[in-house]
């Protein structure tokens, strides 16, 4: 399987190039990536293209420091929808397990862990996928990430006790100790932040548990959908954003965290549209609500996210050739039982 990464692992590439002395363009261009920020920025993309940018900056770039550095001017709204689960923990150690249990939403081609050892606690950033042929820019950046997280939930408690990377150092120590704060330790058996397990512990005030299952639910719905069940789940949307007025693909889209461009292709990638899903969907729930003799028509059409009447009538003729109207009277004709079925019932009773 293709391993992933979301477009929101490029948040503020474009300005950031640009303070390298780079064309964000140009370098995306040339690693097969839509060259519009907007186009990618909530979709998903292949982690080797993701790699490979990274890899590209560097070089063009002539900065060691490029994917450490473009961590840091990131920060942890990289997350997206991810960062609500773990700000909203009830401690901060439930914080990193949200992280390390969800962080493949994120990023499909690497994984988090958190181990305890002697006291201390190491956070490691391990990548899984064996077809890179480097992957050093990515892992300082993850580690910036990861350090403007612990920063972001502990404040100035957050003192950690090491930073570790596999790889040997690509610029002098104190390069390393100017942007983070600390110098680290080189060609180790993992890429980690080590710090006081005592810090787990300690509980996140602004906690909303409520919110955070929600959004858990949101996620892991969202992580389990396939291709071939997108349909399907847009029309579930819809079914339930309806009664609350007109939807648009623009509200479908943010709840599905991705692009407004890219639900369109994918939902043509099978053979149909948000238009085509919103009709189908409206037809159907039209029908039933009109077997309903409790909801009259203003009703129905305000059910449907349609703004009046004549716009829910106009659509309900061109599906079905009858006015709403026209079809709930033929309806109700159809249900109407005849004189002999009534005779009928009563010789089966006697």
């Amino acid at each position: 399987m293709t391993a992933i990464v979301r477009g929101s692992a490029l948040l503020g590439f474009a300005p950031f190039a640009t303070e390298q002395g780079l064309h964000a363009s140009q370098l995306l261009s040339e690693v097969g990536l839509p060259t519009d920020a907007q186009d990618h920025l909530d979709c998903v993309i292949p982690y080797s293209q993701f790699n490979a940018l990274l890899e590209l900056g560097t070089k063009r770039s002539g900065n060691p420091l490029f994917g450490l550095e473009f961590g840091l001017h990131q920060g942890v709204a990289i997350l997206g929808n991810l960062l609500y689960v773990i700000q909203n923990a009830s401690t901060v150690g439930e914080a990193l397990k949200a992280l390390r249990q969800y962080f493949h939403i994120h990023n499909s081609g690497a994984e988090i862990h958190l181990e305890l050892f002697g006291g201390q606690a190491r956070l490691s950033y391990e990548i899984t996928v064996g077809d890179v042929t480097s992957v050093r820019p990515d892992v300082e950046l993850a580690l910036a990430v990861g350090q403007q997280l612990m920063q972001s939930l502990l404040g100035r408690r957050w003192r950690p006790s090491a930073l570790q990377f596999r790889h040997s150092a690509m610029a002098a120590v104190a390069d390393y100790r100017r942007l983070l704060g600390i110098s680290p330790r080189f060609d180790c058996p993992y890429n980690a932040w080590v710090f006081d397990a005592a810090l787990l512990e300690i509980p996140l005030s602004a906690a909303d548990e409520h919110l955070q299952q929600l959004v858990k639910q949101h996620i892991e719905e969202l992580s389990q959908l396939s291709l071939q069940e997108l349909p399907a789940f847009v029309q579930k949307l819809l079914r339930d954003m309806l009664p609350h007025g007109k939807v648009k693909i623009e509200q479908v889209a943010a709840y599905m965290m991705i692009s407004q461009r890219s639900l369109q292709r994918y939902l043509l990638e099978e053979n149909t549209s948000f238009q085509e899903l919103l009709d189908q969907t409206r037809q159907s729930l039209s029908s039933r609500y009109l077997c309903d003799s409790s909801i009259n028509m203003t009703q129905v059409a305000g059910l449907l996210g349609y703004a009046d009447l004549s716009a829910f009538s106009r659509a309900f003729t061109r599906w079905n050739g009858l006015s709403p109207r026209q079809w709930k009277k033929l309806h109700r004709q159809e249900l109407r039982p005849t004189s002999s079925s009534k005779t009928s019932s009563r010789e089966v009773i006697a």
